[in-house]
């Protein structure tokens, strides 16, 4: 699986105790783990969680990442943000148990936790756990195991509830404030990362053209 971290910039001081939480526990279970920044509060390409959301959105829906890590002071905003987005379910995530039964009942493919509130005294241990109920093992089959099905069935009825209630990506991009999206894919390893990884020709000549756009002089 291709797993896709995004901090935004409150909380992007944060970023390498994220990262290695992350990758200590994904890359030994044979995941990939995408840092997309930000990096440090200082970075020239500032997130903020309305980007987070596009941004997870863009990936999610290129095919780009298999799955989304993001939060932000309360882990939100993220959240919202995300779900606004087309083909994105995502989680707010606290605690080890929050991912154990976002995983099972609900099989997202994104969760949002919070790096400000709650976020103390050995904050990466709860992290490595987060990620181990995550990432360790099948997800989707249900608790109480005699309930599974009807939470599959549930999970595919809001499935497409949202296919009807939101826009395709592509759409979504042709439509948002160009700028934000500008400012959303500036980060320094979006191009590395993403055009390598993304399986929609698509968004990813969409997003290039943007770009472009944004590279011509004034």
């Amino acid at each position: 699986m291709k797993i896709a971290l995004i901090n935004e910039n409150s909380q992007a001081a944060k970023n390498s105790i994220i990262h290695d939480a992350l990758t200590s526990v994904a890359e030994p279970l044979g995941h990939q783990v995408f840092n997309y920044g930000m990096y440090s509060a200082e970075d020239d390409a500032s997130l903020t969680y309305v980007m987070n959301g596009l941004l997870a959105g863009i990936l999610l829906n290129s095919g780009a990442a298999d799955f989304v890590v993001t939060g932000c002071g309360t882990g939100m905003g993220a959240m919202l943000a995300c779900n606004a987005m087309p083909g994105v379910f995502c989680g707010l995530v606290i605690d080890p148990t929050d991912a154990f039964l976002f995983g099972q009942i609900n099989d997202g493919n994104a969760i949002s936790m919070p790096y400000a509130k709650g976020f103390g005294w050995a904050a990466e241990l709860n992290l490595k756990d987060v990620y181990a109920k995550l990432f360790d093992g099948e997800r989707g089959l249900g608790y109480p195991k005699e309930r599974a099905e009807i939470m599959r069935k549930n999970r595919g009825i809001l499935k497409d509830l949202k296919a009807v209630t939101c826009n395709d990506m592509l759409t979504v991009l042709k439509n948002v404030d160009q700028d934000l999206l500008r400012a959303a894919i500036a980060g320094e390893k979006f191009a590395e990362y993403f055009y390598a990884n993304s399986q929609d020709a698509e968004i990813s000549a969409y997003l290039k053209s943007v770009a472009a756009r944004e590279a011509e002089p004034a």
